[in-house]
């Protein structure tokens, strides 16, 4: 499965996992622990999964994928909603960044090592301008302008779950267990020659809890949380250096 980009990535986590959905228990009285998902095949479940977590209003992304892009890591933890609004960080091995999308303005912040390794290749003292500049402050674009394509993966919701529900898991179910407090059932599925472990919660709605990927010498993992909750998008306070002005 090929992942070029943060959307992609999450998108095959959702996809070729899916979610789970509750069962009715039956009513009889029974002391015996009802088996969740009883009768259904793990892909039935990833399918249910797929509609329990394409329906969420808000969610919680955190982990690290691989960056085809620069050939390193991307580690990020993001809320995002329904609404385009996120908050959260993302990076590299080389410096981190925080970001907050609200009301149509992506604000950002960088860290020295992520701008300096950003600008890999500059002069030095233009490198030393940007980092004088820029480092540690707030900044500010609009969220629909060039500058700030591509990190709207981080907060559209939507986007990053968009066409899950074009896909048929063939998944094959696993154990039972609990995850950080919350019981899931263990999905495995498998792509080629790269290998997926999920878990999805089987109380309350069937939300995918985590996906493991294992390929080639490489394991990566997305932990999903906080489904429902608000996003602490917020304005950040003092002062902010205004992108779009300084590009004119």
């Amino acid at each position: 499965m090929r992942r070029t980009t943060l959307a992609a990535l999450c998108l095959a986590a959702v996809t070729t996992v899916g979610l789970t959905g509750c069962l009715p228990g039956q009513d009889k009285a029974d002391d015996k622990p009802k088996e969740p998902f009883a009768g259904l095949t793990g892909g039935e479940i990833a399918d249910r999964a797929v509609k329990a977590t394409t329906g969420a209003s808000s969610l919680r992304m955190a982990g690290e994928v691989p960056d085809e892009e620069s050939g390193g890591t991307l580690r990020f933890d993001v809320a995002v909603n329904k609404k385009g609004e996120c908050a959260g960080t993302f990076g590299t091995g080389e410096g981190k960044a925080d970001i907050i999308q609200t009301d149509g303005t992506v604000y950002m912040r960088y860290d020295e090592a992520f701008l300096r390794a950003q600008a890999d290749g500059a002069p030095k003292a233009e490198t030393d301008a940007v980092v004088d500049m820029m480092a540690g402050k707030w900044t500010r674009m609009a969220a629909t302008g060039a500058d700030a394509e591509g990190v709207g993966d981080f907060c559209d919701l939507d986007e990053l779950l968009a066409g899950a529900d074009d896909v048929k898991s063939d998944a094959t179910r696993g154990k039972t267990t609990t995850l950080d407090g919350t019981p899931a059932i263990v999905l495995h599925e498998k792509d080629g020659k790269e290998r997926y472990t999920l878990y999805v919660a089987t109380e309350g709605e069937p939300y995918l809890l985590r996906l493991d990927t294992k390929s080639a010498g490489a394991r990566d993992s997305l932990v999903f949380s906080d489904y429902g909750k608000p996003v602490p998008a917020k304005k950040p306070s003092g002062e902010i250096l205004d992108l779009d002005e300084l590009a004119g």
